[in-house]
């Protein structure tokens, strides 16, 4: 699929890392909506891109919520290439929106030699290993939340992401991270 603005690159780029199955692309008046499924799970997710502005204010995380509620969308993402108002940040996670910053990549970041693959843990996973290490969450290396592969993945505080690379001398090398808030 084509896609126009950087905002809807942004998007597509999202949907493909995340896993989602899109379902519908619509345009309204200044938003580009996409409604998807999230994988092994029965929920949707709602995703707008809202192109050519300055500043995401309260007003258009209040449309979102309300148009979640319609569609029957547990989640949304906000993705704009600009900055969001306080007001807007503090409702959005009231109403499980996530707000995609403006320097998320419009390109797959995993396509890249030098990033590796990032994988969140189940949560019975992540206990198998703190049990087998002997280890506590916090005594784990950390990544935080508002980074761009940590975003990427859909990682939030408390999980934990598995991180292969490709080593020349060990061939692969698991490690693993603890995702903390900001």
């Amino acid at each position: 699929m084509k896609t126009g603005t950087i905002e809807e690159r942004k998007a597509q780029n999202l949907l493909k890392l995340r896993g989602y199955s899109l379902i519908k692309r619509e345009e309204q008046e200044d938003i580009i909506s996409f409604t998807a499924r999230v994988p092994r799970e029965r929920k949707y997710i709602l995703i707008w891109c809202i192109p050519g502005k300055k500043v995401v204010g309260v007003a258009y995380v209040n449309k979102l919520e309300k148009a979640m509620k319609a569609a029957g969308a547990e989640k949304a993402i906000i993705v704009a290439n600009c900055r969001y108002t306080f007001a807007a940040k503090r409702n959005s996670r009231k109403y499980r929106i996530e707000l995609i910053p403006e320097n998320f990549p419009s390109f797959d970041i995993f396509k890249h030699k030098l990033v590796p693959k990032h994988q969140i843990l189940p949560p019975e996973e992540a206990k198998e290993l703190l049990k087998k290490y002997r280890v506590k969450l916090y005594q784990l290396p950390v990544i935080k939340a508002s980074d761009i592969v940590a975003i990427a993945v859909g990682a939030k505080p408390g999980d934990v992401l598995k991180i292969t690379r490709n080593s020349a001398t060990a061939g692969k090398y698991i490690s693993y991270r603890y995702v903390t808030p900001d």
